[in-house]
């Protein structure tokens, strides 16, 4: 398996510059990964696939607003920050951060100071980059990584001033979109803020579509992972193994737990909304668990036998202010998700692997093939796909 395994030419003008309105109205590509067919359809069909008694789960996360573009101090050169990840192991009060900057090369030193300003009038927020050892060594192999020292001006808190100097992030091949930043939130998301990117499968939801689907018996359930840096990386490597994901804090409450067992135990299916809510549910599976029931497994592969069928264990458990670093390639096993609604991927990504360990590399890439072929529109703001 090599990297080169999950590229394929994606042409610029099927890049989705802005959503598709209403939310529901973009197409649906169905893949069958029993026999690999595909059908074309709307997204509002995609209730016509789920069943009394299935369980979707998506990622309730919301974005915040974590583009910050400000300058220099004493060259007055741009500078732009996205940031990532809250850093409370080394500042008790939250104020260091991962972070990617752009010009990283211009930002490199310990104690430069970037300062960001709100309206082009005031500063309520400045920033100075630092370093500490293996930590900084990891970010800067990742291009444009940094650790940044937030500080707040005046009696701000730091996230009154990030909300104040900051911006919703768009994905950087989102170029043209000028209209409202909300549409780059679901629906569902929750109140507090804590990703750098949506999960953009659930931006297809309507609150109207969300009703119809849980009206037919269909359980909904949200999950919580905080999107991070590996949202903005492709796979450098040629052998995509020696690729290492970033970590990403989950949350996985027991009442999604508690239904996941349930529809389980009622033989459905547990559809998750997204690879984010993939990521959660896969990373909740405790091998060492006592099963709560037979067949708790959602799909063994042939060439990854499944340890827990020989021993009787394995299931899913709570995780609270859970990290996780679980990477998806073919070959691995699905333990709890059976369908995934998902958005068309960045060739040479972890998405595409992992979409490939649901179905097969040869299914996903025939569909991108069909997908392209047919005009859909690509990535955050495109179409999505239902593998079944």
């Amino acid at each position: 398996m090599r990297t080169d395994d999950f590229d394929y030419p994606l042409p610029d003008g099927l890049i989705a510059q802005a959503p598709a309105d209403p939310r529901d109205s973009c197409r649906l590509l169905v893949l069958n990964r029993e026999d690999g067919s595909l059908e074309h359809r709307r997204f509002t069909d995609v209730i016509d696939y789920l069943g009394s008694g299935d369980l979707l789960v998506a990622n309730k996360t919301r974005v915040m607003p974590a583009r910050l573009v400000g300058h220099k101090r004493g060259t007055g050169g741009v500078a732009e920050t996205l940031l990532l990840k809250r850093r409370e192991d080394l500042d008790p009060l939250g104020h260091v951060w991962e972070c990617l900057v752009n010009p990283g090369k211009r930002l490199r030193q310990p104690g430069t100071i970037i300062e960001y300003r709100a309206g082009g009038l005031h500063a309520p927020l400045s920033a100075g980059v630092v370093l500490t050892g293996e930590i900084a060594d990891f970010l800067e192999g990742n291009r444009g990584g940094r650790l940044v020292r937030f500080e707040p001006q005046g009696d701000r808190t730091l996230d009154a001033a990030i909300h104040e100097a900051g911006h919703v992030p768009l994905p950087p091949y989102i170029t043209k979109y000028e209209g409202d930043p909300e549409k780059y939130q679901t629906v569902y998301a929750m109140h507090e803020e804590h990703s750098a990117a949506a999960p953009t499968a659930g931006l297809h939801f309507t609150s109207e579509l969300i009703k119809r689907i849980e009206d037919k018996g269909v359980g909904w359930k949200t999950v919580e992972l905080e999107v991070g840096i590996d949202t903005f990386r492709l796979v450098t490597e040629d052998d995509p193994t020696k690729h290492v994901m970033h970590t990403e804090r989950y949350h996985v409450p027991q009442d999604v737990v508690d239904a996941v067992h349930a529809t389980k135990a009622a033989g459905h299916r547990v559809v998750a909304v997204g690879t984010t809510a993939v990521r959660s549910l896969e990373s909740a599976w405790d091998p060492e668990a006592p099963a709560s029931r037979p067949a708790v497994t959602a799909r063994r592969f042939e060439d990854a036998p499944d340890s827990a069928s020989a021993t009787g264990c394995g299931d899913i458990v709570e995780r609270r202010d859970a990290t996780t670093s679980l990477y998806l390639m073919p070959g691995s096993t699905y333990h709890v998700v059976d369908a995934l609604i998902t958005n068309f991927h960045v060739p040479r990504s972890t998405l595409m692997m992992l979409v490939s360990a649901l179905a097969t590399r040869e299914q996903i890439m025939a569909a991108y093939q069909a997908a392209i072929d047919e005009g859909y529109r690509f990535l955050s703001f495109g179409d999505a796909m239902l593998i079944r």
